[in-house]
């Protein structure tokens, strides 16, 4: 077991884990809106009173403000760094409410595609420069070799050489998808498409739960069945700049797809929202990641950037998701929503945001070794 990383290395991660991450998501709003004219009026590195700042010849002000946990761009016309648009604010030329409404849109979505393209780009080096982890045999890696002690799928009625066609009616490639699936299902109903000597059976099983604790202590909850491939290896096959690029983007559409199954279990009650965490977790996480080596830690990186990507394209008001919402109203009725449904809007949308940073936050603190986790 490794031993916890000295404290430094903790606040260290944090601020180059976020800082750069958040910058370069506020970069992708303020450069967008330049090029389409939008005059830029604050442009912040956290949240809070300034510590540190300047102004541009353009007249925007860059600062580094107190609280480290995100970042904003106010353009002219903002009511505030939520960008929450000011409807006694007039709209004149380089205003954010001047703009024709597909370049507001594309300015609003340009913060998490830049953190979606951190990610690819981040992703698709790993590929060009290390390989692509390939599974040898890979149709042999989908036979069951061997069950372990307990195993469900051994109890469901599965025989050594049976080969896993399918989990729930979706074909299973190799060992791989094979474990995704079932990992992200512990305690959970599935159905199983097998080929036993040519003939294709279908056999029910409910997953266990296992509790996996890694070198620092931290504990996740994923399925198992408890079975063990006949074949195949991992190896790692050299690819170039060209196929890495669709490799780190069909990479990042999977990660996702795992982010919206959690979300859908954790509001279904299928996981705990105690597994949820806020800038603690990810400090300690950061942490510990960087004391494993600048390859960790920037992978890790580009699993947070995506998140970032991901939580600010979800349509709630006063994240950008939930713009590009007001926007496609917008489209659709051929005018904007009405001043008052939209304040209305924005006071629930950070109302939820700041719950959510409040239950993150608790979790994190009750994480703690003072209360025993």
């Amino acid at each position: 077991m490794f031993e916890a990383p000295p404290f430094w290395m903790y606040i260290a991660g944090f601020a180059l884990l976020l800082g750069p991450l958040v910058t370069l998501h506020e970069l992708g709003h303020l450069l967008v809106g330049r090029l389409f004219g939008v005059r830029a009026e604050a442009f912040s590195v956290g949240f809070g009173k300034e510590i540190a700042g300047f102004t541009d010849k353009r007249g925007t002000r860059w600062k580094l403000s107190l609280l480290p946990l995100g970042g904003y761009v106010q353009f002219q016309g903002d009511m505030n760094p939520a960008s929450v648009p000011d409807a006694d604010a007039p709209k004149e030329e380089g205003s954010f409410q001047h703009a024709a409404l597909w370049k507001r849109a594309l300015i609003v979505a340009a913060g998490p595609v830049t953190n979606l393209l951190v990610t690819i780009a981040i992703f698709a080096a790993f590929f060009a420069i290390l390989g692509k982890p390939t599974i040898t045999s890979a149709e042999d890696s989908r036979v069951i070799g061997s069950f372990s002690e307990g195993s469900v799928a051994e109890a469901a009625g599965f025989k050594i050489g049976d080969t896993i066609m399918a989990i729930d009616g979706r074909t299973v490639g190799d060992f791989t998808d094979l474990k995704t699936a079932v990992a992200l299902h512990p305690d959970t109903r599935m159905v199983f498409t097998i080929d036993r000597d040519g003939e294709q059976l279908t056999l029910p099983l409910t997953t266990a739960r296992a509790v996996e604790t890694d070198d620092f202590g931290n504990q996740s909850a994923i399925g198992r069945i408890g079975v063990a491939p006949a074949g195949g290896s991992y190896v790692l096959e050299k690819v170039g700049v060209l196929e890495a690029v669709p490799l780190a983007v069909k990479q990042s559409w999977e990660l996702t797809g795992l982010m919206v199954t959690g979300i859908k279990q954790i509001v279904l009650g299928e996981r705990s929202i105690k597994e949820l965490g806020g800038p603690l977790k990810i400090a300690k996480y950061s942490g510990e990641q960087m004391s494993l080596g600048a390859i960790a830690f920037i992978n890790f990186a580009a699993l947070i950037s995506l998140n970032l990507a991901f939580i600010n394209f979800l349509p709630i008001p006063a994240l950008d998701g939930g713009h590009l919402m007001f926007y496609a109203a917008e489209a659709i009725r051929r005018k904007p929503v009405g001043p008052r449904a939209t304040e209305w809007a924005y006071r629930t949308g950070i109302a939820l945001v700041l719950m959510l940073m409040v239950v993150v936050t608790a979790n994190d603190i009750f994480s703690l070794p003072i209360f025993g986790s």
